[in-house]
């Protein structure tokens, strides 16, 4: 039993709370247990440069905490954001590009932002799975005002952290266990189980191939209760 009171393989508690900005698209409000993440997913009927005559649309994310979403205040990222900053919201707009058929949005931009108000941990599996929410609410608006008339979400995505704490795998890992796992990892998975991308780091000793496949069987757990709580907030289950 986990310090609080959570199974190996058990989620933190997650609610999803759409229609939180009444301005954007698409929005919610997303919480993995004590991270906190505010989504909104904005369209413009305008492209990059570099996509112009491609026939196709773009999806991208920015991704950024307030300076008091951790547990000592940091600086806010006014004139140059962080490198990490960079990787995850690149993160996030390659995961929600997976879900879409970029050819069924021609000439529209839909860009999400995910703004952290708290963290414990799982900010960018947080904003992957709240951002794809927003981006779902953002896409049946432009099918209502008939600006696309053919859906283009190919299936669902989620994200979620597994690790190695203690000696023991787990699901979901909070700022503690994070702080202290002998192993890290993030799995970005579609409805079917297909793999949008993997991160994973060992600190002090490697893991091996036998633990690799013990911690995707939790992603593949996490991912799919994910969907089913996505699902629940958009009224689909």
């Amino acid at each position: 039993m986990r310090y609080l009171q959570r199974q190996n393989d058990e989620l933190r508690n997650v609610e999803i709370i759409t229609g939180y900005n009444p301005y954007a698209e698409g929005s919610c409000f997303i919480k993995f247990g004590n991270t906190h993440v505010i989504c909104t997913a904005s369209v413009e009927e305008k492209l990059p440069q570099w996509l112009k005559g491609q026939n196709k649309g773009w999806i991208t994310a920015e991704y950024g905490m307030l300076p008091r979403s951790t547990q000592t205040r940091m600086s806010r990222e006014t004139k140059q954001i962080s490198g990490r900053t960079q990787e995850i919201q690149r993160l996030v707009g390659r995961a929600l590009r997976a879900a879409v058929d970029l050819t069924r949005i021609k000439d529209l931009s839909i860009c999400i932002d995910c703004d952290v108000i708290q963290a414990d941990g799982g900010t960018r599996t947080a904003s992957i799975t709240g951002g794809f929410v927003a981006l779902y609410l953002a896409i049946e608006k432009l099918l209502k005002e008939g600006k696309i008339k053919i859906n283009p979400i190919k299936e669902f995505v989620a994200a979620v952290s597994c690790g190695i704490y203690e000696g023991r795998k787990i699901l979901d890992v909070d700022y503690i266990e994070d702080s202290s796992a002998q192993a890290d990892m993030n799995f970005v998975l579609t409805e079917s189980g297909g793999i949008v991308e993997i991160q994973g780091t060992a600190e002090e000793n490697p893991f091996n191939e036998e633990e690799y496949q013990e911690l995707f069987s939790l992603a593949k757990k996490g991912v799919a209760e994910l969907i089913e709580k996505q699902k629940q907030a958009l009224g689909l289950a």
